[in-house]
């Protein structure tokens, strides 16, 4: 059975995690999500280590800003367009297991967040059955909007694994991820600039990866390295990460999950929810 929700809840933000127990990613909307928003909003300028994206280096990003039950400020995600009629994003872009909200707006087709692009209200959210807010194991959902998106230079739909896309490991690969999160763990003066940004990391085993984050890493995330302190930050959630094919087309390879409570310039790794793992659950929500 598909469990879809019609979209009155949702809730974000991205979880840093380094050697925590559980219960800390509980109600991480309240400690760090809705802060972060109240930042990309007077600063529009950010991902970690990165660069401002050139215009149009996206067109499948989506920026989420989501209203959430009990709070005045909207807190903030990201997305990838993946047809003319969904977005997949992270599961804690929903539920952080304490709280939820009431209504995301999807922004597409602008480098800003709060300004500018196509607004959309979802109806409906597709969360992933096992996903488990306390460990964040399953971190994907899918949105569903109301209307077809008209594509155009600016809005373009990212392009699934496929063939043998679908079985390669990647490690080693370097693989580009976008959103619209801080660009630094101290941010100390506001920016003129769009604030998507892009940046390179290369991906690392499974096994690395939990040499830092422990048993949080499952099979079915894919991790970065973060040497040179880079990687996504707060407000990246739910963003894409991609690779490049010789042909020139950008697979969605990752969905945004998680990076190192201590900071995202440390030189840890970035955690996402493995996109090859999940796509007979994708596919069944298209």
């Amino acid at each position: 059975m598909r469990a879809i929700v019609v979209l009155f809840l949702l809730c974000v933000n991205l979880v840093w995690v380094r050697t925590i127990p559980s219960e800390d990613f509980v109600g991480w909307h309240e400690k760090v999500g809705i802060k972060n928003a109240q930042e990309i909003k007077q600063l529009e300028d950010r991902i970690v280590g990165g660069t401002v994206a050139p215009l149009h280096a996206h067109p499948y990003l989506a920026g989420l800003l989501i209203d959430v039950i009990g709070f005045s400020q909207p807190s903030a995600c990201g997305g990838s367009l993946i047809s003319s009629t969904r977005v997949l994003t992270a599961a804690h872009c929903w539920s952080d297991g304490r709280f939820q909200a009431y209504q995301i707006t999807v922004v597409l087709g602008s480098a800003y967040l709060f300004h500018g692009g196509i607004r959309v209200l979802p109806y409906a959210i597709a969360l992933h059955p096992q996903y488990n807010p306390k460990t964040f194991a399953n971190d994907i959902a899918m949105l569903y909007l109301p209307n077809s998106i008209e594509f155009n230079q600016a809005i373009r739909p990212l392009i699934l694994p496929y063939g043998s896309l679908l079985t390669m490991d990647y490690t080693g690969v370097w693989a580009r991820a976008a959103g619209f999160g801080r660009f630094s763990d101290v941010i100390t003066s506001s920016a003129n600039s769009t604030i998507a940004r892009n940046v390179f990391l290369q991906v690392i085993t499974v096994q690395q990866c939990r040499n830092v984050f422990g048993n949080y890493v499952l099979e079915s995330n894919i991790c970065t390295n973060g040497y040179g302190g880079v990687g996504i930050c707060q407000g990246d959630s739910g963003g894409p990460l991609t690779v490049t094919t010789t042909d020139g087309q950008d697979i969605l390879i990752g969905v945004s999950s998680f990076v190192a409570r201590d900071g995202c310039q440390l030189g840890y790794p970035s955690a996402f929810a493995r996109v090859m793992s999940y796509m007979n659950w994708i596919r069944a929500h298209m």
